[in-house]
């Protein structure tokens, strides 16, 4: 029977236990890392002195290459891919790293570790009618939850943001006369997104029909409401995405993320620069945003063995 992270964790010999504990702490205080990360870290971390254990390892000094090649190998023997491999080696890196620079070892033996890169599969995206139809699929709603609905999927179209950072705008975060967001990213890292006339006009309604009658006394600064009056919960928003994609003949079944995609690749294919759409998006790093351009090269090599006599 599989044993869970905590399990495996109250399992740890005393000094290995101790290191988790300081490494949460580093996690957590240092690095403005989200609770999903952190947990993410965690866990490759203490599968990793859970392995060290039952190779007799006692403590951190006692962590070399051999003992991190052969964890990522019983995790390929237990049915790891490629990219699950290359996460648990991203995050042993991480770790082996820390434990150099903080004394606890006199060497990073992470540095040598080689991972597979992982398969970068290509998102699937919504053609521009099929996107049209998508965001227009709650048009003439008049209910605060329809309204609510048709600014969910406006937003995240016209602005590209993540179904975290939409969930989290307050009132206050949209500059109306601009038609700016401002979005609290990765990292605690803000930017300014633009959103264009469709959507002021479904933020319009929401804000003069639909939210003022979903609003009580829980509700605080949150622009988006759920219908008890709190703030959208991400959950709800991908639900409202998934029911818009299959209100459209033909569109795939994406989520936010895909919606996010989607946004990028338009905007790309419009005439826009890649460190744009990197800004836009929020990307830490033009490579994370190069994927798009594969994406549209795809879709010129689908058009033109659909169209050309010859392809």
């Amino acid at each position: 029977m599989t044993r869970t992270t905590a399990e495996l964790r109250g399992g740890l010999p005393p000094a290995l236990a101790a290191v988790v504990d300081d490494y949460e702490e580093h996690l957590r205080g240092g690095r403005e890392l989200s609770e999903h990360t952190v947990r993410a870290y965690l866990t490759d971390t203490v599968s990793l002195l859970d392995h060290l254990a039952r190779r007799s390892g006692t403590r951190v000094g006692d962590l070399d290459l051999a003992a991190l090649r052969s964890w990522l190998a019983r995790g390929r023997t237990t049915g790891d891919g490629r990219a699950t491999t290359a996460r648990r080696a991203a995050a042993a890196r991480s770790f082996t790293r820390w434990l150099r620079r903080t004394g606890l070892t006199t060497e990073d033996v992470g540095l040598r570790l080689v991972s597979p890169k992982a398969h970068r599969t290509l998102p699937d995206v919504l053609a521009p009618d099929q996107a049209r139809a998508v965001v227009e699929s709650t048009g003439g709603a008049d209910e605060p939850a329809g309204l609510r609905d048709a600014l969910v999927l406006e937003l995240l179209y016209a602005s590209g943001v993540r179904v975290s950072e939409l969930v989290g705008l307050d009132v206050d975060d949209v500059d109306r006369g601009r038609r700016l967001l401002r979005v609290l990213g990765k990292g605690r890292k803000e930017r300014s997104v633009p959103y264009g006339a469709p959507a002021e006009r479904a933020l319009d309604a929401w804000l003069t029909r639909g939210r003022p009658a979903l609003v009580t006394d829980r509700t605080g600064p949150a622009l988006l409401l759920g219908t008890r009056g709190g703030r959208l919960d991400p959950r709800e928003a991908r639900r409202i995405v998934h029911a818009a994609m299959a209100a459209v003949p033909g569109a795939p079944d994406i989520g936010p993320h895909g919606l996010r995609h989607t946004a990028a690749t338009h905007v790309l294919e419009g005439g826009a620069d890649l460190r744009s759409v990197q800004e836009l998006l929020g990307h830490a790093s033009l490579a994370t945003t190069q994927i798009y351009t594969h994406v549209t090269v795809e879709r010129l090599r689908a058009v033109h063995a659909q169209a050309h006599p010859r392809a």
